[in-house]
């Protein structure tokens, strides 16, 4: 795919490389220049083929002007990095240098440093003496040591450096991406769902994001005064007669909405997709129709909608909308997800927006459903449970804003994938939509009516479920869990589906266990998990939600993550190195909100 668009205003954030040196002339300055600025752009190379941003556009690099000996030279660089966006630094040396003179001094710029580890010039050094001038200053950082000496000469990067710096880069850029964006809150709260009671506080102090709220009134007036692009309905709704194939309708034939009433349903679901769309990241369409604030959008880079009850008591739910926002393609063809979290549950919204920011990926939304013992999926359905799902599995469902992605037909080497929406094809997409049923929506839940889909995740995927969570008095907690998409025997999968709403969605999950704590057994999970929402991820991400919480000083408590691939600023080493997790919450308390 070409042509990468950024759909939000701002640019978008650059790494700044910050080429440290030894600052003493005559002789060891001159003797250092090329090597240290030879680290900068071999950083820069390795960077820049490695990373891209969640909207496919490769990652920009701004190097120094001229190695950092001194605070001039600080100074400079760091009107440079003003000058040009950058959004997240890194400093890079082989050398000793002058650690409180060279540092980065921006508390709100995501920081690390790599002192390469050679016996010739002690850049381990200075690493060690700059990370205890950041944490004796309050501005965590980064550090990057390799494990192994290299020679003065070797230019290469080791392996668990590159680890290290893809980490901290993708969370970094994360962070700064979100910096002065929007959350839009399309309602209100949603069936006394603690999630939906959106807080501007947490938004502002935590992500430095702002929250916009509309009320779901402002769809009727679109539907009513056509404030949306008729051309593209037109096109939307002939994609959605070839393409979303009606399934059977579950409700009683007394609730059943009649063909004249489905079709407008339908009419109503594909232009609320339309709207939402608009109100998030604007439409220029709408102002060469009249429409200039319209046009201008909310800059959201994530929302929700609260549709439950007011909303879908009258009106079709926004399942549809949800759905196909949330998934890496339309009727406009393959293009960047969108992050729209049902029942305006911004907690859940915030963890799918992290998952999106660090893959690129389309992501899940599902209740946290239900934990099938192995023994209770014997008495219902007399099957034994074996390999990855033998200790029992999780039901994620959820009605609506699952991304069709997750059906699990497009494929990585092989094995059933969700892509990074750059890599998606047409065959993908194709697949997609042709394991994918559009059902009338429940009118036990949805008196108004609206679509809903059903699919089946195929199993076989590696994936992280996340849900960031708010505790009175503590602030936002962080809860991570890596496991499995796992496939049942269709007989065993219909019976137990079918005790549920069949109309919907749905993934089996088995999160990776360890044998302690709340991942002594898949029951435990369950337990232990801080809300009904859940959002899932394609990957093992779950390395990099720790470092990206860390950035923004909000503390892990739960995860099955190994400890070797943690990576968090070097601060929190002293708050307890022998308590990794109590030494999270209390950095995160010292330091406090990263805009706060």
């Amino acid at each position: 795919m070409t042509g990468f668009k950024n759909r939000l205003i701002g640019p978008m954030p650059k790494i700044g490389i910050r080429p440290a040196i030894d600052g003493r002339r005559m002789g060891v300055r001159e003797s250092l220049e090329d090597q240290t600025m030879g680290m900068a752009k071999t950083v820069a190379r390795f960077l820049s083929a490695h990373v891209r941003h969640e909207n496919g556009q490769p990652v920009e690099c701004v190097i120094a002007d001229t190695c950092i000996g001194g605070v001039a030279e600080a100074a400079q660089t760091a009107a440079k990095f003003s000058r040009e966006g950058v959004g997240i630094s890194l400093t890079v040396t082989p050398c000793w240098c002058y650690g409180a003179e060279t540092m980065d001094m921006d508390p709100l710029i995501p920081k690390a440093a790599w002192g390469f580890n050679g016996t010739e010039r002690p850049g381990a050094v200075y690493l060690a003496a700059v990370s205890a001038a950041h944490t004796q200053k309050g501005i965590p950082a980064f550090s990057i040591y390799g494990r192994d000496v290299q020679d003065a000469g070797d230019n290469e990067i080791p392996s668990d450096v590159q680890e290290k710096l893809l980490r901290f880069v993708k969370a970094g850029l994360a962070v700064a991406r979100m910096r002065g964006k929007s959350y839009l809150s399309m309602g209100g709260v949603s069936m006394g769902i603690a999630g939906s009671i959106v807080q501007p506080w947490l938004f502002e102090q935590y992500l430095g994001m702002r929250v916009e709220a509309v009320d779901m009134s402002e769809f009727t007036r679109r539907f009513e005064e056509h404030i949306y692009d008729p051309k593209e309905l037109g096109k939307a709704m002939q994609w959605v007669k070839a393409n979303c194939p009606e399934g059977i309708d579950r409700n009683p034939p007394a609730k059943q909405h009649s063909r004249e009433q489905k079709d407008k349903d339908w009419e109503l679901s594909v232009k609320m997709a339309l709207i939402a769309r608009d109100m998030m990241v604007g439409n220029p369409r709408l102002a060469e129709l009249g429409y200039g604030e319209e046009a201008l959008g909310h800059n959201a880079i994530a929302g929700g909608f609260q549709g439950q009850r007011q909303w879908t008591d009258h009106f079709p739910n926004g399942d549809f909308m949800e759905a196909i926002l949330n998934s890496s393609f339309d009727w406009n063809g393959i293009r960047q997800p969108y992050i729209v979290a049902t029942e305006n549950d911004a907690l859940n919204g915030i963890s799918m927006l992290f998952g999106h920011l660090l893959t690129g990926t389309a992501q899940l939304f599902s209740d946290v459903r239900t934990y099938w013992s192995p023994e209770a999926v014997k008495r219902v359905t007399g099957y034994e449970l074996t390999g990855e799902a033998a200790g029992g599995f999780l039901h994620l469902i959820n009605s609506g804003p699952t991304a069709l992605d997750a059906t699990g037909q497009q494929t990585c080497c092989g094995k059933p994938a969700i892509k990074p929406y750059w890599e998606v094809t047409a065959d993908d997409v194709k697949k997609c939509l042709e394991a994918t049923t559009w059902h009338a929506g429940t009118t036990e839940y949805f008196r108004g009516g609206g679509w809903s889909t059903h699919f089946v995740t195929r199993g076989g995927m590696p994936v992280t479920m996340s849900r960031l969570n708010l505790v009175k008095g503590l602030g936002p907690v962080f809860q991570i869990a890596e496991g499995m998409i796992v496939e049942l025997p269709d007989d065993v999968h219909n019976k137990l589906d079918l005790r549920t709403d069949p109309t919907w969605p749905t993934t089996w999950f088995v999160p990776r266990l360890t044998g302690s704590g709340p991942f002594r057994d898949v029951y435990s999970v369950m337990n232990a998990w801080g809300a009904n929402h859940g959002a899932i991820s394609y990957g093992h991400i779950g390395a990099d939600l720790i470092t990206l919480a860390s950035l923004l000083r909000i503390p892990v408590y739960m995860h099955n993550v190994p400890e070797e691939s943690i990576f968090r600023p070097s601060a929190w080493t002293v708050f307890g190195a022998q308590d990794p997790v109590g030494a999270d919450f209390r950095a995160c308390a010292n330091f406090g909100p990263l805009y706060g």
